[in-house]
């Protein structure tokens, strides 16, 4: 359990125990070109990962699954709002509606709906989104309204700590132990490859943010910080003195950061290195790994902000939440920062339906 800085759970709660509970849509971060050999899709689906859905669209097109591009992945235990990207040289797309699925036969219920189609002059990258919007139902709440409703202007009005979410880590937690033996020798195939280092530099990120948590300084920044500007990955510092930011600090126009570890030296200085160093003095075999799969020094938000965060009550025991978050954030990080949420879809996929 992560430690949390605004009190002790005021809610329990049911999530995703049908997908539409779980509502995701990917805030592009441009608009088509209206022109060039790649048609730019906007896919909604039910019951299918993003990886599934990529497979289909490649089949659909006549094409290798690396001629088609996609900005974040998303799992099938949600409806979910996304795009993707289909180089067609030279040619017309297929019939549209070939590529739709409804199948209500299966025991997920598999839809997929093209939303919008338009001509783009390149690829579709990962990351290439904005965010994402969030439409969330808990289910069979447990707590008292007015506890929770205070908690929701707290997040609002604060944020939440930009943990990395369980999922990155797997059943169990056993992408870290699978990334260690990976960092002692063990081979690994190159997509299980990526998934492990980023579990292991999500670790150590954690286990940062979980110290400067505890001693309060998650939202309000230590001598020698690297601050971020929001809504960017512009960093700055570090800075001497986190009072002369105070008033940024509050107003959520600047976070502090932790490290994503790689190659080269901890950029902060001062109590913010001392803090760093003293909570991965332990891990120095995580540390060592990733330096060694060639990963550079990075720097992620301590604090995500609750944009656009509004709340309805449909009935006594329901809550519904609608939000925005930046692009590799986790909306059940945020959900930690309320109460105890019982997931019904598990981690049974190992992608995200809100890190990416």
């Amino acid at each position: 359990m992560l430690p949390m800085p605004f009190g002790d759970a005021v809610l329990t709660a049911r999530i995703r125990t049908e997908p539409e509970d779980f509502f995701v849509e990917e805030l592009p971060a441009f608009d088509a070109s209206g022109a060039g050999e790649h048609l730019l899709l906007t896919i909604e689906k039910r019951g299918m990962n993003t990886a599934f859905a990529a497979k289909r669209i490649a089949a659909w097109a006549g094409v290798a699954e690396m001629a088609v591009g996609y900005a974040g992945m998303k799992d099938r235990h949600a409806v979910t709002r996304q795009r993707f990207s289909v180089q067609l040289p030279g040619r017309e797309a297929p019939d549209i509606a070939t590529l739709e699925l409804d199948n209500p036969g299966s025991s997920s219920r598999q839809v997929l709906r093209v939303v919008a189609a338009e001509r783009h002059a390149r690829k579709l990258q990962r990351g290439a989104l904005r965010g994402n919007r969030f439409v969330l139902g808990l289910r069979g709440v447990i707590g008292e309204r007015a506890a929770i409703d205070a908690r929701l202007w707290t997040l609002k009005e604060q944020g939440f700590p930009n943990y990395f979410g369980e999922q990155r880590f797997g059943q169990g937690g056993g992408n870290l132990e699978a990334a260690r033996a990976m960092f002692a020798g063990k081979k690994m195939g190159r997509d299980k490859r990526g998934i492990l280092l980023s579990a292991a530099r999500s670790e150590l990120f954690n286990r940062v943010l979980a110290t400067r948590v505890v001693d309060g300084s998650w939202k309000t920044g230590l001598s020698g910080e690297l601050w971020m500007l929001d809504g960017t990955h512009s960093i700055f510092g570090p800075e001497p003195d986190p009072a002369a930011f105070a008033e940024r600090a509050q107003a959520q126009d600047i976070h502090p950061t932790g490290p994503l570890w790689g190659r080269g030296a901890l950029r902060t200085d001062a109590d913010c290195r001392a803090l760093e160093e003293a909570a991965l003095h332990d891990a120095a075999d995580i540390r060592a790994g990733l330096e060694q799969a060639g990963l550079n020094q990075e720097r992620r938000a301590l604090r995500t902000p609750a944009r656009s965060l509004t709340w309805k009550w449909p009935d006594e025991a329901t809550l519904e939440l609608t939000f925005e978050l930046p692009a590799g954030c986790y909306a059940t990080s945020m959900l930690s920062a309320i109460g105890r949420c019982e997931d019904h879809a598990g981690l049974a996929d190992p992608t995200t339906i809100e890190g990416g």
